[in-house]
């Protein structure tokens, strides 16, 4: 019979089915605990991944809008319906996300720093103005970011 750890690096599937069969058992002197820890473990970064992710997605499109309202009005009739749509989108999932993590909360400022960073870039290329034009640090509050009913094309960014 294979190992915990052999079975872990061969199929990842297998080895959380048979950790799950041990656990409902109660073998636990059979459980592999040092993957498991991991796994644990990345269980919980990948919800912060996750996190992160949406908020990427979301300043990216307020961007845009904002962006577009002041350097590309052009672009704004014509795509801003579906920017604020997919923002609409992202605070929704990432509403659910919170509720059903609580404990992140506290990290969405510092999500929010980290990923207006990668969205002034994708905002900036996306709408073909220099970066220069676009603030080094995020305009709104991450609760005016995860607010549904903000929207900043009427403030400058």
């Amino acid at each position: 019979m294979r190992t915990n750890a052999a079975l872990y690096d061969q199929d990842l599937y297998a080895w959380t089915q048979e950790q799950a069969a041990r656990l409902r058992e109660g073998a636990v002197h059979e459980l592999d605990l040092e993957h498991l820890i991991e796994e644990i473990e990345d269980v919980g970064y990948s919800q912060r991944d996750a996190l992160a992710s949406h908020l990427l997605v979301l300043l990216t499109h307020l961007l845009k809008r904002a962006l577009a309202a002041r350097e590309r009005p052009g672009d704004l009739a014509r795509a801003g319906r579906g920017w604020r749509t997919t923002c609409r989108t992202q605070r929704r999932l990432l509403d659910k996300r919170l509720r059903r993590n609580p404990s992140l909360r506290p990290t969405v400022p510092e999500e929010c720093a980290e990923a207006y960073a990668i969205a002034r870039d994708e905002a900036a290329t996306a709408l073909g103005v220099a970066e220069a034009v676009v603030p080094l640090a995020c305009p709104w509050t991450s609760d005016q970011v995860l607010d549904i009913n903000f929207w900043p094309e009427d403030t400058t960014p």
